[in-house]
């Protein structure tokens, strides 16, 4: 199911070079079916356009060997696809993110409170309605967020320009008719960098809701 398989943590990915995906990565286009959120009734999740030119891929590997591939626009729009394998050929999980919110704790203790809002069962953002979490099914105790690192490259052939570790936590409500709407929640800081604190709004994707 969508991002089940992101636990158990993730190694810095090395240097190589990057995956296509269903022929997706840095330089090509990929083009949305508008019907994938319009059909659904009362979501937050808008776009105004139906075609994302993609600048920046990242690569998330985890523990038990499958890979996260995530490939961005210049305004951080988000196709992300989970496979088994490194390339990526059998890629079965698809989801589509946009930016909500992105913000600088303000202190030490707004740090800690963010990440201890990532282990509980539900999330509240202003301006959403209340999401329940994703992850964990069945278990309604606090759990910790997952603990990833991505590395993410502007060229398909070259080196990783940033080295991002992030913990994270996916929350979800259904929507009418029969769909869901996904939030993101994630404490982002790339090495040598500064933390944030990202909010990220998504609906899951068919491979017939999208073609390159």
């Amino acid at each position: 199911m969508i991002l089940g398989r992101l636990f158990g943590g993730g190694e810095r990915a090395p240097a190589r070079a990057i995956a296509v995906v269903r022929n997706i990565t840095i330089g090509r286009t990929v083009v949305l079916d508008p019907l994938a959120w319009r059909r659904l009734s009362g979501g937050a999740f808008t776009l105004e356009r139906d075609t994302l030119e993609i600048t920046a891929q990242g690569v998330i590997r985890l523990d038990d060997g499958s890979h996260v591939h995530r490939f961005y626009t210049d305004d951080d729009l988000m196709v992300q696809a989970v496979s088994q394998s490194a390339d990526g050929s059998d890629a079965d999980d698809f989801t589509l993110f946009r930016p909500w919110t992105s913000s600088y704790p303000v202190d030490r203790a707004d740090a800690e409170n963010f990440r201890d809002r990532l282990k509980q069962t539900s999330w509240s953002e202003f301006g959403l309605p209340k999401f329940q979490r994703f992850w964990y099914p069945g278990d309604d105790r606090p759990q910790p967020p997952v603990e990833l690192w991505e590395a993410v490259y502007y060229e398909r052939d070259g080196d990783p320009v940033r080295q991002i570790r992030q913990a994270c936590m996916l929350y979800s409500r259904d929507l009418a008719p029969e769909g869901q709407e996904l939030l993101l929640a994630l404490a982002m800081q790339p090495e040598g960098g500064d933390l944030t604190h990202e909010i990220m709004i998504g609906l899951p994707l068919l491979p017939t809701e999208f073609s390159t």
